[in-house]
């Protein structure tokens, strides 16, 4: 006689909700009796390890951008070449079916293109940073977090190479500098913070789950065409309400409002000031319980 299936209602049998509800009061159980003031411990002294390690990740990300570029005649300012065209390109085409002033529109163009490229460059490899990491991971001892300082430095770096494309646009034009202008050292610093907990976060998502990577990826782009870069908040207009909404809209305002000699407004240090308290809070979580596994999981 052949046992009943799920579906013939045999008593024993467990329903597929029952086992997803298992599982997530499963996952519930080891947030809670993973975090304790012990892991929280282990995971800051892991972050200040890294950290120290300065020498080490620098010269990690100083090579990496070597290797891209190896052969080479230029180097890496092949990226500010390829985003000075992209500029040029796109700012002539849009300023015209925008009806824009090609003397605002421009460096308009190039400061977001700027910093957007170090914000997705945070985001996109900051979610493949344990996984591009695997064999060191598994083979040396150190803190994790140093994988997640090379990949802020790396993209700092870049940033360095592509703001010269910003800073000959608005020499060309004549973009008016002001006092707001200094608060492009504050926004970049909590810019770069924001990343380090981006890293952290999506990258033992990532190291999980092998699909998020590709997921991040699509949001990513979708949040390119959402976030006003190649187009002015004052388009939307009724409809503010999606700007608010949008954190990488703060996180890239905070640093292209000061290059445009224009401050951010209270707001936006608001709205950063709650997305890196607010991250660093949930990530901070994740890290502590989940730090130990990560080695098996990459």
């Amino acid at each position: 006689m052949k046992p009943a299936s799920p579906q013939q209602g045999h008593p024993y049998a467990e329903h597929p909700s029952r086992r997803q509800t298992q599982r997530g009061f499963w996952a519930m159980q080891q947030i809670r009796q993973g975090l304790h003031a012990t892991n929280l411990h282990k995971a800051l002294a892991d972050l200040g390890a890294g950290l120290r390690q300065v020498e080490l990740w620098s010269t990690m990300g100083m090579q990496e951008i070597g290797d891209r570029y190896r052969r080479s005649i230029i180097g890496p300012f092949w990226l500010s070449l390829s985003l000075g065209v992209m500029v040029l390109g796109l700012g002539l085409l849009y300023a015209g079916i925008f009806g824009q002033s090609i003397d605002d529109y421009l460096p308009y163009v190039a400061a977001g293109f700027t910093v957007w490229g170090l914000i997705s460059g945070l985001v996109l490899e900051g979610s493949r940073s344990f996984i591009d990491a695997e064999r060191l991971i598994r083979q040396l001892p150190g803190p994790l977090s140093l994988h997640i300082y090379r990949v802020v430095w790396t993209n700092f770096i870049v940033f360095a190479h592509n703001i010269w494309v910003f800073i000959v646009v608005a020499l060309i034009f004549g973009v008016q500098l002001s006092w707001g202008t200094l608060a492009v050292i504050p926004g970049l610093l909590l810019l770069l913070l924001n990343g380090v907990w981006i890293g952290l976060l999506l990258g033992l998502i990532s190291a999980r789950f092998r699909d998020v990577p590709q997921i991040i990826a699509s949001v990513t782009q979708l949040a390119f065409f959402m976030t006003p870069i190649i187009w002015k908040p004052d388009m939307l207009s009724g409809r503010t309400f999606v700007l608010g909404a949008n954190p990488f809209y703060h996180l890239l305002e905070i640093v292209r409002g000061p290059l445009l000699g224009q401050a951010p407004a209270p707001e936006q240090w608001l709205a950063v000031g709650l997305i890196t308290v607010g991250g660093w809070s949930l990530t901070l979580v994740f890290f502590s319980v989940y730090r130990w596994r990560l080695a098996y999981w990459v």
